[in-house]
């Protein structure tokens, strides 16, 4: 059973740096593209059910240029079931494309998976995101990952900001927002990503002087129901490294086992 609730709160992620993808759970559209280093310009829809794309009809596709992706980031994009795209520089590019790399590109979509890495000169795009129910399961490509870091440094911060609001005078929650994670921070677990880490927001630790997000390595999943159980399993155990905001100096360090 899927508990979309939780989605917030946690963040798994599973990196492969030979094929220079990552497989996340947590890590959603809308955070995604917050943390980019620049936001994409147009977004080539190879699985969607968004209804304001403008069709290619070389490819047979939709897609959606600038204005159009303000609208689609407003979008319930995990309500689609599935959801991918490439982002691409220009239409003309689109007209290039030969049988064989359409081909590709739907055979990528609708497996998940990739018959040659999904990086074409013609579009010059720089990712491939593979979601099924946007946040739950996500297969990104990224061809810096580096820029992968970036990412998830933004999504804590903000997942931390949404999670754990302060109490105001008449006990509400209310929202603190935290700086931006630098994705230096999370150069320290790249050898356990590749393991399989997960960040646990739901877990934190807050003090009056600091708060302190766990992080475990539980493994390789693809299928997140099973990594919900065994993240039920190995809270239990001592942590793999922790995230530390030290709310005097406004600071991130990170403690690793």
């Amino acid at each position: 059973m899927k508990h979309s609730q939780d989605v917030r709160n946690l963040i798994y992620v599973h990196v492969n740096h030979s094929d220079q993808y990552v497989v996340s759970h947590g890590l959603q559209f809308k955070e995604f593209m917050s943390g980019v280093p620049k936001l994409p310009g147009k977004l080539l829809l190879l699985q969607h059910r968004f209804e304001d794309g403008e069709f290619n009809r070389h490819t047979l596709l939709e897609y959606v240029g600038d204005e159009e992706i303000d609208k689609l980031l407003k979008e319930e994009v995990h309500q689609y079931g599935g959801f991918c795209w490439l982002d691409f520089e220009d239409e003309e590019s689109l007209d290039q494309l030969e049988g064989q790399e359409i081909a590709e590109l739907l055979y990528l979509s609708h497996s998940k998976s990739h018959l040659r890495l999904p990086f074409y000169r013609k579009l010059n795009n720089q990712f491939a995101y593979l979601a099924q129910d946007d946040g739950w399961f996500n297969k990104t490509y990224y061809r810096s990952m580096d820029d992968f870091y970036g990412v998830l440094g933004t999504a804590l911060s903000h997942k931390l900001s949404s999670f754990k609001g302060e109490k105001s005078f008449l006990g509400l929650k209310k929202r603190k927002d935290y700086p931006v994670m630098p994705k230096e921070i999370l150069y320290p677990f790249i050898e356990d990503m590749k393991e399989g880490l997960l960040f646990s927001i739901e877990k934190a630790e807050q003090s009056r002087t600091k708060i302190e997000i766990p992080i475990w390595v539980i493994g390789d999943f693809v299928n997140m129901d099973e990594m919900y159980e065994e993240y039920q399993n190995i809270t239990a155990n001592p942590l793999d490294g922790k995230i530390v905001f030290d709310r005097k100096t406004k600071e991130w360090k990170v403690f690793v086992k």
